[in-house]
């Protein structure tokens, strides 16, 4: 007689036991029509699969987030099922539903093409049309291989012979067809509806070893209604438009190029603009207490062990001998051997954190000097695989806006609800202000006991609810060495970015012998707080550029005006023009050339300059300036004098305005 308790507390008592379908009916008829799945203590199951003993339970629809990824799971087995129908020659390996998505990896001899999507799509549309009913089996392992090996799909029959042997075997039949699987599922094919859409092909290596064989691999989007769908091939859309990248090379602000992958080449304007935005984060830094340093970019290898990033984390970085290299002997600079078990290795810093801890070992600290907040714009290199880099998002050199703060443990809380707060404003004055945090705990590789990581992150959770916020929990995902919390960034297509972090960590300045002398003259450990707000200065100026659409606040704006001339007799003008404005603070170009004034606004809007001031013959008998925005088609007539001090108090930064 299960007793099931749902989400609001209500509880149902039934005779025996009873399925998810039948919990749904009885709730509500409605209910019933739109249930896909049902969770019972936290774990999604099978709508029609019974439930035996009291549990706390939950009827999943298509609105729920574990909806969406059952309908995305079931569109990558419908994927696999069209593409056996049409192309029964195809073997099917594994189809994993992945964010905003699926996809389903296929070993084939003829390689498929973009042309072939509409015809799997509209044999997937078929299917789901067919309501074709689902239906779990529980199979004996040999009997299903070798079924599998009768069909030629080779892959399943060896996924099935590697499962654990003591882990029951499933199968899910969707109509005639069915795949190896663990579920859930829905229960119909028509559950998944037609908000579904093949986006791309790839290549894969099965089980993701190069020596093995080369598998396709088909991606596809699924939502659970079409307006869904819809909005997320606009956001697609939206994304491609304000590609950094793209903006990046339009508006002439940095490149990449293949002779240093994964490092950034600044132009004036890119590095124009990122000086504006380094001198505002300085500014808050100073505002707020912070002593800026600058540490080594080299490193003994025996600090980093000592540190214990050498054993979690030396195969992301790059490292060099410690040696001369011989150039005159016409052998190899680095001879056999050099980077064996006795060589002197250095490394270029990953962090900034235990150089900070050196600094703060230097001399005496006192419990009168906590917190000490150090901060730095670190240049910090690591050895990312060519693969995941992506523009200036993820790079193998970087620039943190890094600072670690020394506390006492009776200062956690203090300093982390200033450091939320500090946080907070800098995103609210770059214009972020759907901003999520999130409490991410302890991995499963990680150094420091239970113990330490139980208190570790019961002071951040505490110091959360002390300064009221709300957050998440993302169990698992802290960093090896200390529980984190993250900052979440929606920007404005509905994006989410993590950029800012808080780590609290104990751990290292054990590990590096940091120390401070108590109220009662004690030696004690500090705790150490790592904190960033922005991330990185690569990555966060590519979402600012791809937030705004390279339409940056006139006060982070490379090119601030333009003073464009309608005819070459103007030229002087514009010239007094551009000192004038200069000489109120703004950063202003001219453009003399002899061409039409409607192709320079053209080419200049382009390029994003926010504002373009016209200038021609009546202008400079008057004394004036014609202003026209980014975007607008309206121009408007100023003075130089009005249009300097109303330009310059638009390109105040946000921290010196004043209002």
């Amino acid at each position: 007689m299960p007793v099931l308790t749902l989400p609001d507390g209500a509880k149902r008592e039934f005779e025996g036991p009873v399925t998810g379908a039948d919990l749904a009916s009885d709730i509500s008829k409605s209910l019933a029509k739109r249930a896909l799945a049902v969770k019972v203590d936290g774990h999604v199951r099978d709508l029609h699969r019974e439930i035996e003993k009291d549990a706390a339970v939950a009827v999943v629809t298509a609105q729920d987030e574990d909806g969406l990824e059952l309908i995305r799971h079931d569109a990558a087995h419908l994927l696999a099922q069209a593409v056996k129908k049409l192309y029964p020659e195809t073997q099917v390996t594994i189809g994993p539903v992945i964010e905003d998505g699926f996809y389903y990896d296929f070993f084939r001899e003829t390689p498929f093409t973009p042309s072939d999507f509409e015809r799997i799509e509209e044999e997937m549309h078929r299917l789901v049309d067919a309501d074709l009913k689902t239906r779990r089996e529980v199979v004996d392992r040999d009997e299903v291989a070798k079924r599998f090996e009768a069909q030629g799909e080779h892959y399943k029959a060896e996924i099935i012979r590697d499962l654990p042997k003591d882990e029951d075997v499933t199968v899910y039949h969707h109509g005639e067809w069915y795949d190896l699987c663990r579920g859930p599922h829905l229960p119909s094919t028509k559950d998944i509806g037609h908000a579904f859409k093949l986006m791309k092909l790839a290549g894969s290596y099965w089980r993701g070893d190069h020596r093995n064989a080369v598998l396709q691999r088909v991606y596809g989007t699924a939502w659970a209604s079409e307006k869904d769908l819809k909005g997320y091939l606009h956001r697609l859309e939206e994304a491609e438009k304000r590609d950094h990248r793209k903006l990046g090379r339009e508006m002439d602000l940095f490149h990449l190029q293949e002779e240093a992958q994964g490092s950034v080449f600044w132009h004036p304007k890119g590095y124009e603009m990122w000086l504006s935005l380094e001198a505002y984060v300085r500014r808050r830094l100073g505002e707020d207490g912070y002593r800026e340093v600058k540490t080594p970019q080299l490193l003994d290898q025996k600090l980093w062990q000592a540190s214990g990033h050498w054993g979690k984390y030396a195969q992301n970085m790059f490292v060099v001998p410690d040696a001369v290299p011989d150039t005159e002997s016409g052998g190899p600079l680095f001879p056999e051997g050099a980077f064996g078990e006795d060589a002197k290795l250095l490394a270029i810093k990953p962090m900034n954190c235990p150089a900070h801890v050196q600094i703060f070992r230097q001399g005496t600290k006192s419990y009168r000097d906590l917190p000490l907040r150090l901060a730095e714009f670190g240049c910090c290199h690591r050895n990312e695989p060519t693969g995941a880099l992506h523009g200036i998002m993820r790079v193998r050199q970087f620039t943190q806006d890094d600072a670690h703060i020394f506390c006492r443990w009776d200062q956690i809380e203090a300093e982390t609800i200033r450091f939320c707060a500090l946080a907070s404003s800098v995103y609210k004055d770059l214009g972020f202000e759907d901003v999520r945090i999130a409490l991410a705990t302890r991995p499963e590789q990680r150094i420091g006991t239970d113990e330490e990581w139980d208190r570790m992150e019961a002071a951040l959770a505490r110091a959360l609810d002390a300064a009221g916020l709300d957050y998440d929990e993302l169990p698992g995902e802290g960093a090896f060495y200390a529980p984190k919390l993250e900052y979440h960034l929606r920007d404005a297509i509905g994006r989410s970015w993590q950029c800012g972090t808080l780590q609290l960590d104990p751990l290292l300045p054990e590990r590096l012998d940091a120390a401070y002398v108590d109220e009662d003259g004690a030696r004690k450990r500090p705790v150490m707080l790592h904190r960033a707000i922005l991330g990185s200065m690569e990555r966060f100026l590519g979402i600012l550029i791809e937030d705004s659409a390279g339409r940056l606040p006139l006060w982070l704006s490379p090119v601030q005006v333009v003073v464009a001339t309608i005819t070459t007799d103007a030229n002087p003008y514009a010239e007094k023009v551009a000192a004038e404005l200069r000489a109120a603070g703004l950063r202003v170009e001219t453009d003399l050339r002899n061409e039409k004034v409607g192709y320079k606004v053209r080419e200049h809007s382009a390029a994003k300059v926010p504002v373009i001031a016209v200038v021609g013959g009546r202008e400079a008998e008057e004394g004036t300036l014609a202003l026209r925005r980014l975007g607008s088609k309206e121009s408007e007539t100023l003075s130089i004098e009005d249009a300097g001090k109303r330009l310059s108090g638009e390109a105040t930064p946000p921290d010196l305005r004043g209002d």
